[in-house]
């Protein structure tokens, strides 16, 4: 799908990714941009939507209310929504001892904002035959997170359910795709040992650019990261291995056990 043309909408758009991604929307044509972001967030947001000619509407996507009202501001303003880039999230630290909360707030940003999303715009996609579902996950959810169980357990939900549409929606006019990058340089990005900065780190700009590549493409799976595709075939091929040398990665990283 191309961009020109589309009303967009991006949650998590007042930074990193979201922030790039809604940036190329519009430098690519799109006939409107709509971005989204908490409430703290909203000097920054109206930067960028002022950047760009965009709406900005603040939004906690964890709730289903505010994402069915982010949707209906977006169709008052510019029509039926093409583009949904599901992009909003953010990390716990720890392992199944992180609080119900930490848990919680994981689990409804990570995948229940995607179900949210999918019920608020699907109909109208299938009756309109096209429409266009991008959900960012991470190479997390197609590996695992070493230093935060709740949020590499949730990423592999996100994984599950972006393929759940795919099949569902893919030969009905819904395109689906699933972000999956390893680190890039967010506000989520803090010092300290990581895993997910062994292949490097890109800027938002580069995986942007990746996003719009894929969607042209039409492609499910996007990799900011080349390497993770490797490292998808060692886990297919051989678990066990797998998990042994995830506990070497650990201990090299973190020098021991996470808690």
């Amino acid at each position: 799908m191309q961009v020109r043309g589309k009303v967009c909408v991006v949650t998590g758009g007042a930074s990193g990714i979201g922030e790039a991604v809604a940036r190329a929307y519009a430098e690519g044509g799109a006939r409107g941009v709509v971005v989204a972001d908490l409430k703290t967030s909203r000097d920054r947001l109206a930067s960028v939507a002022g950047d760009i000619d965009a709406l900005a509407v603040t939004a906690d996507v964890g709730l289903e209310e505010d994402v069915k009202a982010l949707v209906a501001a977006a169709e008052d303003k510019y029509g039926p929504v093409d583009v949904f880039f599901s992009n909003a999230g953010l990390s716990r630290k720890g392992q199944e001892t992180a609080s119900d909360a930490d848990w919680d707030i994981s689990w409804r940003v990570h995948v229940m904002s995607h179900v949210f999303a999918a019920r608020a715009l699907v109909p109208g996609m299938l009756a309109r035959g096209t429409g266009y579902l991008l959900n960012t996950a991470s190479a997390a959810g197609l590996l695992a997170s070493l230093n935060s169980m709740p949020y590499g357990v949730t990423k592999n939900a996100a994984v599950a359910l972006a393929e759940h549409l795919a099949i569902q929606y893919g030969d009905r006019g819904v395109r689906v795709s699933v972000l999956c990058p390893q680190s890039v340089q967010t506000g989520m990005t803090t010092p300290g040992p990581s895993a997910a900065r062994v292949d490097g780190v890109l800027q938002p700009a580069e995986v942007a650019r990746m996003v719009i590549e894929a969607m042209e493409e039409e492609r499910f799976l996007i990799l900011s990261h080349p390497q993770v595709q490797g490292y998808m075939e060692r886990k297919a091929a051989d678990r066990e291995r797998w998990l042994s040398g995830m506990r070497r990665l650990r201990d090299r990283i973190y020098g021991g056990p996470v808690s």
